[in-house]
């Protein structure tokens, strides 16, 4: 049964709550005794409102706040969603958290009383709710209400949401004074909520603004293309607030490939390739930013990439109208959909990310330049200048020998003349990988490690040894091995800048058995150098160490190949 409510117009929105507490006093003003004794309680529960300017703690204060001023034992506030059709979140008062737990989902406003309030945002008060047929009915476990009070909230005149009040202390009803006191406090909580709101949109933007900067900073130091790609990944998660960051480039075949990820379970998500058939590619590769209710049960993104994801948000890495790939946050099963104000700020974040991505890559083809140039110079200098003095010196050795009478003499020139033919062959063999360009590169993982070891040798001046184990070439995924080759430049560059070595042995095994049980690879690069030093740097060991768990391996350190165990020995492995 629906109880009458006097003819009070809502108050109209203020800026100013003096100003909204003078005008609720004032219209309060001789109606009684007893509503204009309960005016310093209002007084005090609109200056209670009126604190701080966190969101959330604010409308869990406005619920707690109102439960007291209108005597409630339950009380709730329900935000309308952007389209205005929904609740987009829903905070209580009064009820237990095991209790909300069993209840399970949050009321999504669609039905009942509480769709009621969002179609038409006028006060309600009941005396029996169960008993009013736009009642749709309690879920399981939830508390018995009879006795019901529901108030739009308006914030500079638009519905920011509705505030509930059930069960009044006593087994009464609310009467007319629990509903001028209710209105009036719902006018104060409505200033209160958009100070709030435009705080937290600053801090929001300011938040964006600077996982920008760290993005841009990282893309732009230097380092490691991959860990610049995971600030990307990690930072859109945080900012989102998304279950994982993931960053997709094209693939080789079309499509695009998730190249970077941050989430618990990243492993499982490398290297999935969204094919070029998908229409939801096929939209990013075209500029547009997608958004996605369920990717769950999205058509166009791979399940093995979807499954255990909500509402998602993927957005083109575009710049000068040129799309790069693509970034995504999505959220889990069951999270609240994204804002207007977040799709817009992630939008924003993900073309600063794409421009800094175009600056990065100008800045690495200016440094492959000069090292290319570099590169030639110094096969031009190998071969025109220290080959020819090499023979010229093997030479001058034979002639030694055929003048020599002692045996022992001509036994050692002829050692010499061999170690010289041998080290003109690994110079030749230097030069042409000085030579060989990114395009040239040979596919075969064997190869790749050869070219590694040769190009390795220039620097440190002599050759490191290796050993094959397995079918390297047929059996190592492309994922793996080029991680593998990755891993094997730094540690080889870590052994010439800093180990001081005299002896190097590279070994790539690919019949190892990992922890898990699962088949996979194993480097080892062990040198007899210094050894690491106490304190020193570990910044390319983390390097090692992320690459190897992103794929679901590991990388450690032990004792080197020299004599009692001087030097350090690097070990990298990761499945097949």
């Amino acid at each position: 049964m629906t109880a009458a409510v006097p003819d009070v117009p809502d108050p109209l929105p203020s800026p100013d709550p003096l100003e909204a507490a003078t005008q609720a006093t004032r219209s309060l003003h001789g109606l009684s005794t007893e509503l204009t004794a309960r005016v310093p309680q209002l007084l005090e529960a609109m200056r209670s409102v009126g604190t701080g300017l966190e969101l959330h703690s604010t409308l869990d204060r406005i619920c707690e706040t109102a439960a007291e001023l209108a005597d409630a034992r339950y009380a709730a506030i329900g935000v309308v969603d952007d389209e205005g059709e929904g609740l987009s979140d829903f905070v209580t008062y009064g009820v237990p958290d095991d209790v909300v737990r069993r209840i399970g989902n949050r009321p999504d406003g669609h039905a009942g009383l509480l769709g009621a309030l969002i179609r038409e945002p006028e006060t309600i008060r009941l005396a029996d709710l169960t008993a009013d047929p736009r009642a749709a009915g309690f879920p399981p476990g939830h508390p018995p209400m009879r006795t019901f009070l529901g108030v739009p909230i308006r914030v500079q005149g638009e519905i920011f949401g509705n505030l509930y009040l059930a069960e009044k202390n006593g087994g009464g009803a609310f009467n007319d004074y629990d509903v001028h006191m209710v209105r009036v406090l719902a006018t104060e909580a409505g200033i209160a909520i958009g100070n709030a709101r435009l705080y937290e949109a600053a801090r929001q933007r300011e938040r964006w603004i600077d996982g920008s900067v760290a993005v841009t900073t990282a893309l732009l130091s230097g380092g490691d293309a991959d860990d610049a790609l995971t600030v990307v990944a990690e930072q859109a998660r945080r900012l989102a607030d998304a279950a994982a960051g993931i960053v997709l480039l094209p693939a080789e075949d079309g499509g695009l490939e998730v190249v970077a990820v941050s989430s618990p379970r990243a492993s499982r998500t490398l290297g999935v390739v969204l094919g070029p058939e998908s229409a939801v590619v096929e939209r990013l590769m075209e500029g547009e930013a997608v958004f996605i209710a369920d990717a769950a049960r999205e058509p166009g993104i791979a399940h093995r990439l979807s499954a255990q994801y909500g509402p998602a948000m993927l957005l083109p890495l575009q710049s000068g109208g040129r799309v790069l790939g693509a970034l995504a946050t999505p959220r889990a099963r069951g999270a609240r959909p994204f804002t207007e104000t977040e799709r817009t700020l992630a939008t924003q974040f993900a073309s600063q990310a794409a421009l800094a991505l175009m600056m990065a890559e100008a800045q690495r083809d200016r440094e492959r330049l000069a090292v290319y140039e570099d590169r030639d110079r110094i096969a031009r200098d190998l071969h025109d200048l220290v080959i020819q003095r090499l023979f010229a010196t093997g030479m001058m050795l034979e002639s030694a020998q055929r003048r020599s009478v002692v045996p022992a003499v001509q036994e050692g020139v002829e050692k010499a003349v061999d170690e010289l033919d041998v080290t003109i062959q690994e110079i030749r063999t230097a030069i042409f990988a000085l030579q060989q360009g990114p395009a040239e590169a040979p596919s075969g993982l064997r190869t790749r490690v050869l070219r590694e070891i040769n190009m390795a040798a220039v620097p440190l001046g002599f050759k490191p040894a290796h050993r094959f184990t397995g079918a390297i070439d047929t059996t190592v995924g492309d994922l793996t091995g080029k991680n593998l080759i990755a891993a094997l430049r730094e540690a080889l560059s870590n052994a010439f800048r800093h180990a001081e070595a005299t002896r190097i042995e590279v070994a790539v095994d690919a019949t190892v058995t990992l922890p898990d049980g699962t088949q996979g690879v194993r480097l080892t690069v062990a040198d007899d150098g210094i050894g690491l030093p106490e304190g020193g740097r570990r910044s390319g060991l983390r390097n090692l160490a992320r690459r190897a768990e992103s794929l679901g391996g590991a990388s450690w350190c032990g004792p080197g190949i020299g004599d009692h165990g001087g030097g350090t020995t690097v070990v990298w492995e990761a499945p097949l």
